[in-house]
């Protein structure tokens, strides 16, 4: 009979080998069905995950670890309904003592083998992916259906993916290698040599109150397969999902036969700080956030002895010069403001219109009618219960709902929030977009992130000012996104141009199902590390190499 993880490496070799493809080549790949569908899934995945998930509320955790300093529940749903879940307060010097007593063993572990529980972990992940869709709900506000999806199989897909690039840098060279060196006089001389990945040390992951698991994941998953232990230091408002997350990796470590503790979580109460002591801990060497300029900034500056990777705020950017697609590019803006109230790294903020207007399919358009159609179209896409339930979700904390608020100080108000109430939860936190009007000399104000539903029309003296803006704004402050509408070439290539001298992804007319928000596992980089919004890209080879070293070992023949 094989051993357990010799099973393990023949039940994922294909997945592996194809996801090793996928991020090869950039065409469209997914391991893990986004429909959750009964179909799909099966009829009692539905009912069964949520049932799960509501057999947890008001309990403690079941998550064994490290260290005892009692419970901590500090999460509460913006949909209004009781959590009351509580998870151990961590400990660092017991998580670091723990952690560390893992690595030695883990980073000895055959590549293939780190792999292959890394996908056993994600597969088993993706079965309860309607409880997940359920905990992400309730904790970041998404809506149910893109809480299944963005942080069920689309960051399970992300997993898979950075799985894929850390198994293949690893073991893309010889493992082992005669070296032979002929000789004139004399003897040849031969060597054998054998070359081996080994992991940086502990990897301290910290995760966001938004996308708890999708911006979580690639770093925990290349972190396992390149051979490192992983804290996860969830946000205090989205607990669940990576405890979740956490509970089901030790599971299959215990079954494989390593030690549980090479993924650990740490909970805290807001007030530890405990994401900053450990961060500077001299055995922690790897850093992974997701959140605020402030804190991103303080890791890179502060924790010198890690790899840091930060994904921080930005100005996401439309330059819109013209479209032969008018109806299409509006709803297309609406979708890409109004989805998750504005609450991803990736929505576009602002959006330069030249000042004479533009030309479309319907004639010409000024740019007070742009502004105008914008709003109209923002407010048609969410005056039904229905579609306002399932785009906007609701708000994540108290700051984003203040900075709503407040959006009518900050220039001409074209659309004003609205606190229409949700359809199945009435104490949901819910707004609709702001929209203001500002002026190209505004810059102090649009030239910074105003995280949530809050957008700019930014009139400029025409697209020549408006790439100008794209590419300063973002050079300076940074953006995960830029999109450019234009119906002349030469205006896609100016758009290009800017976009890289600034180090931003760019999407080019969009108006049909695809949205600046979105970027595609295997496909898509999100981020680019070339501005100041991120420092690393997901993923990309540069995202993985710096979490483990080669050493090698020689000796004559």
């Amino acid at each position: 009979m094989p051993t357990y993880p010799a099973a393990l490496q023949e039940r994922h070799r294909a997945a592996l080998e194809a996801a090793v493809g996928a991020i090869r080549e950039r065409g469209h790949h997914t391991a893990y069905p986004e429909s959750p569908s009964r179909s799909v899934y099966g009829e009692d995945a539905a009912p069964a995950g949520e049932a799960a998930f509501k057999a947890l509320l008001g309990t403690d955790f079941p998550l064994d670890g490290p260290g005892g300093r009692g419970r901590v529940a500090t999460e509460r749903s913006p949909y209004g309904i009781e959590l009351g879940v509580a998870y151990p307060r961590a400990d660092a010097d017991a998580l670091l003592t723990a952690s560390g007593r893992a690595l030695g063993p883990w980073r000895r572990v055959d590549p293939l083998t780190r792999a292959a529980v890394a996908v056993e972990i994600l597969d088993r992940l993706n079965r309860r992916s309607f409880e997940m869709a359920h905990a992400v709900q309730h904790t970041s506000g998404q809506s149910y259906v893109m809480a299944f999806q963005a942080d069920g199989p689309h960051a399970q897909d992300r997993g898979l993916e950075a799985v894929a690039y850390a198994y293949d840098l690893v073991t893309r060279y010889a493992g082992e290698a005669r070296w032979d060196k002929p000789q004139r006089k004399g003897e040849d001389l031969s060597m054998d040599k054998r070359f081996t990945a080994r992991g940086k040390g502990i990897g301290l992951v910290i995760g966001c109150n938004t996308f708890p698991t999708w911006n979580s994941y690639p770093a925990l998953f290349a972190n396992l397969v390149t051979g490192n232990t992983t804290i996860v230091k969830p946000h205090p408002g989205a607990v669940l999902p990576l405890a979740l997350t956490v509970s089901v990796a030790r599971d299959v470590l215990s079954e494989a036969g390593f030690d549980p503790d090479t993924v650990l979580l740490a909970a805290e109460d807001p007030d530890d700080r405990i994401a900053a002591d450990l961060a500077l801990r001299p055995e922690v060497r790897l850093v992974d956030f997701t959140g605020s300029n402030e804190f991103g900034d303080w890791l890179e500056a502060h924790a010198r002895q890690a790899f840091v990777s930060t994904e921080k705020a930005g100005v996401n950017t439309v330059v819109i010069d013209s479209t032969d697609a008018y109806r299409s590019m509006l709803g297309n803006l609406a979708h890409s403001l109004s989805l998750y109230s504005g609450q991803m790294c990736t929505t576009p903020q602002n959006l330069y219109v030249p000042g004479s207007g533009i030309d479309t399919d319907e004639g010409h358009k000024s740019a007070e009618e742009v502004a105008a159609d914008l709003a109209e179209a923002v407010t048609e896409l969410v005056s039904h219960p229905g579609r306002l339930a399932g785009v906007l979700g609701a708000l994540a904390n108290d700051a984003v709902l203040a900075r709503v608020d407040a959006a009518d100080e900050l220039g001409e108000t074209v659309l004003a929030p609205t606190a229409p109430e949700h359809p199945e939860f009435p104490g949901a936190r819910v707004r609709t977009p702001a929209i203001v009007r500002l002026r190209a000399e505004n810059r102090s104000t649009y030239g910074s992130e105003h995280f949530g539903p809050v957008s700019f029309v930014v009139t400029t003296s025409g697209t020549e000012e408006s790439l100008r803006l794209l590419r300063e704004t973002i050079t300076a402050r940074g953006a995960i996104t830029a999109a450019v509408h234009t119906t002349d070439d030469k205006v896609v290539e100016l758009a290009e141009e800017a976009a890289f001298d600034a180090g931003v992804n760019l999407s080019v007319n969009l108006t049909k199902g695809v949205f600046v928000n979105q970027s595609a596992a295997f496909s898509d980089y999100h981020g680019s590390g070339a501005n100041p919004a991120a420092t690393s890209s997901l993923t990309d080879a540069s995202f993985v190499a710096g979490r483990f070293d080669m050493v090698q070992s020689r000796r004559h023949v």
